[in-house]
């Protein structure tokens, strides 16, 4: 009888291997095609990235961007609304669903997580949890926004915050981890945040 060994080491017969096979194979190719789009950010045009990462899953809405050189986990769990920009050199993970909203401004370098590993499991197992992003959100740069979080409608993100909770509409959140700070005083949200910079 053939036997194959999983990652702890335990040994498997053909049949048990396969599918564990299988999914390593799908994975070398996600893997491929996640440097594929990394290429892709490297290019000053717009149009021509935002066609790529439709090709490629992202369900990118009507006037909305993707600045230079965003990462991606999972293109295919991505969805951002209308006239929403992502600033350059953000990650955004689609392990589970992330939903972005309408006049969205997500500034450099935000990371946005919905997976991570249970550190008091044995095997180190994943945790997926989505992540929404209500419209008129502003995330500052250099945030990270983690699994299971949710940010009300107008809510403000502080530069270099850790969203590890729910965050509730207009209000604003700062330092590790995010606590309320303020609020944001508009009675009506309703700007757009127009054209997005030319080769960036």
């Amino acid at each position: 009888m053939v036997f194959f060994k999983d990652r702890m080491g335990k040994e498997l017969t053909l049949r048990e291997a396969m599918p564990k096979i299988f999914s390593r194979l799908l994975n070398v190719f996600l893997e491929f095609k996640l440097m594929l789009l990394r290429l892709v950010g490297h290019l000053p045009i717009h149009f021509i990235r935002r066609w790529t990462y439709r090709l490629a899953g992202v369900k990118i809405g009507k006037g909305s961007t993707i600045h230079m050189w965003c990462n991606f986990f999972n293109p295919a769990g991505v969805k951002i609304g209308e006239d929403t920009i992502i600033g350059d050199h953000c990650f955004l993970d689609g392990r589970a669903p992330l939903e972005i909203g309408d006049h969205v401004d997500i500034a450099s370098r935000v990371l946005i997580y919905n997976s991570h590993h249970d550190v008091h499991d044995e095997e180190f197992r994943p945790i997926e949890k989505p992540v929404t992003i209500e419209d008129y959100v502003f995330i500052g740069a250099r945030a990270i926004i983690l699994p299971g979080v949710k940010v009300g409608r107008g809510a403000v993100v502080a530069a270099g915050a850790v969203v590890t909770k729910e965050v509730a509409p207009k209000k604003i959140v700062g330092g590790v981890p995010a606590q309320e700070i303020g609020e944001r005083r508009v009675a009506k949200l309703r700007y757009r945040l127009g054209r997005a910079r030319l080769f960036q």
